[in-house]
């Protein structure tokens, strides 16, 4: 399996995963022309790509899937809620409605809730050749029931939004600092600290820290953070990365 995040933010988000037979985007919230540039950046024709795998409808992680289905013709993956909120597609012909897990030629994708201020919200489990990735981003909390499902997997896209203090203290209405913190919002540094301390094993290989929110976080309080809270619970793993609104990772 290849993994790249092409850009993770509030600016837009999109992830791209390949494996033998597949050639997949989590999400198009970034325009095409930056989605198309980037691909071929890593020599990937985005006429080439499959399926389109929608985590939940807000613009941040939709607003280019209207124009790159029209001009690519790539099957969109989404639930039934989330086909209701899209209506630049409801006409569109090659669409997917998944509920539970989604079974793609030689890639297994697992959906699990997420708890997100949008009328349907999922995170994945991607599972190749026994290889795994994680994709955990736009939550508030994850639930305890989960935690066996994503324990111990090789690679972690894993949602670090803000930092608290930041946040508490920064330009952000109070109501809009509520969203962020509650339930419905997004996991901060400490959380996402928290729960990978929990969540990595012997088999993981690599961490990114999505999300980051550019004015209530930074990479150096991300990765500060996460790097304590391993220290306290004595772990040792330092593959650790941030990614950028505008900037691709490295291939995984």
């Amino acid at each position: 399996m290849r993994v790249v995040v092409l850009a993770s933010g509030s600016e837009g988000n999109v992830t791209y995963i390949e494996t033998k037979e597949i050639k997949l985007l989590i999400d198009i919230g970034k325009n095409t022309k930056y989605i198309k540039e980037n691909l071929e950046n890593i020599g990937v024709d985005p006429s080439e790509i499959q399926y389109i795998l929608i985590s939940h409808t807000h613009k941040d992680h939709t607003s280019a899937l209207k124009t790159f289905v029209n001009r690519y013709k790539t099957t969109v993956l989404l639930s039934q809620k989330m086909f209701y909120e899209l209506e630049e597609i409801k006409e569109y012909e090659n669409i997917i409605i998944y509920e539970d897990d989604i079974f793609l030629k030689d890639l297994k994708i697992k959906t699990i809730k997420s708890s997100h201020d949008a009328p349907d919200a999922r995170n994945f489990i991607l599972e190749n050749n026994e290889k795994s990735v994680v994709y955990v981003t736009d939550t508030g909390y994850i639930n305890r029931k989960y935690f066996d499902l994503l324990k111990n997997k090789d690679i972690y896209l894993f949602e670090s939004n803000h930092d608290i203090e930041m946040l508490l203290n920064g330009p952000y209405p109070k109501w809009l600092k509520t969203r962020v913190v509650g339930s419905y919002g997004h996991l901060s540094n400490k959380d996402s600290s928290f729960y990978l301390s929990k969540l990595i094993g012997e088999n993981t290989k690599k961490i990114v820290l999505m999300h980051l929110s550019h004015i209530n976080n930074t990479e150096e309080k991300a990765l500060e953070m996460i790097h304590e809270t391993f220290k306290e619970y004595e772990i040792d793993f330092k593959d650790i990365k941030c990614a950028k609104r505008s900037e691709i990772t490295e291939v995984l």
